[in-house]
């Protein structure tokens, strides 16, 4: 009898930056899929979900827990919420990396550290860990605009192995409202880790006579 596949193990962590909405579809669609998420947010992270969305990210761990499970309800990933200074959570360690960490969204701040090399809450250090490990590391920016500061932060981050992936939709796929906007990131997000969604079609898998029709249509 063959074994099944390994569900992946994910670290996903939320810092202060606009966009929570993006993180948080990312951890449902993760759940959806199977996976095992080891989630963590910062204290801003916390403050800008609540401005954002409403939503109130308890600081303990394990009542993060039960109150996303309540959100998500019967998913069947696992998910796991760490202390954002638990040095003694797996991702903290590379005898115990995760198969990948996505920061969705990243702050500047988190970037500059990870850049650097800092490792000063667990956030940073499951990033440190993920590109010495040769790990997949995905970094969600989320600013506009740029400076040559950050730019070169990313540059450097993107020469050590990192994938920079802002989150930037297209509009190809005619989106109807601001869900398709925030789907089409998070798609990408899971198309980066080999997870498989249905969030939306393929490029060149609709029939030309249906795109010539939406065309004509406007």
């Amino acid at each position: 009898m063959s074994k099944l596949p390994e569900a992946q193990n994910i670290c996903l962590a939320l810092t202060g930056a606009s966009g929570q909405i993006y993180g948080l579809r990312l951890l449902e669609c993760l759940l959806a899929a199977g996976c095992r998420v080891q989630l963590i947010y910062s204290a801003a992270a916390r403050i800008v979900a609540l401005q954002e969305m409403n939503l109130e990210l308890p600081e303990a761990p394990d009542e993060a827990r039960a109150a996303l499970l309540a959100r998500y309800p019967g998913l069947p990933g696992a998910l796991t919420v760490h202390a954002r200074m638990d040095w003694f959570a797996p991702v903290a360690s590379g005898s115990s990396a995760p198969d990948a960490v996505v920061v969705c969204p990243c702050s500047m701040g988190t970037l500059a550290a990870i850049a650097q090399g800092l490792a000063e809450n667990l956030i940073e250090r499951a990033a440190d860990v993920a590109l010495k490990e040769g790990k997949k590391l995905i970094l969600v920016p989320r600013e506009t605009p740029f400076s040559a500061i950050h730019l070169e932060n990313m540059l450097r981050l993107s020469r050590a192995g990192a994938t920079l992936l802002p989150p930037n939709p297209g509009f190809y796929h005619h989106p109807q409202r601001v869900g398709d906007l925030v789907d089409f990131v998070v798609a990408r997000l899971l198309d980066q880790l080999d997870v498989p969604h249905a969030l939306m079609g393929r490029w060149g898998g609709q029939k030309a006579e249906d795109r010539g029709q939406r065309t004509e249509d406007g």
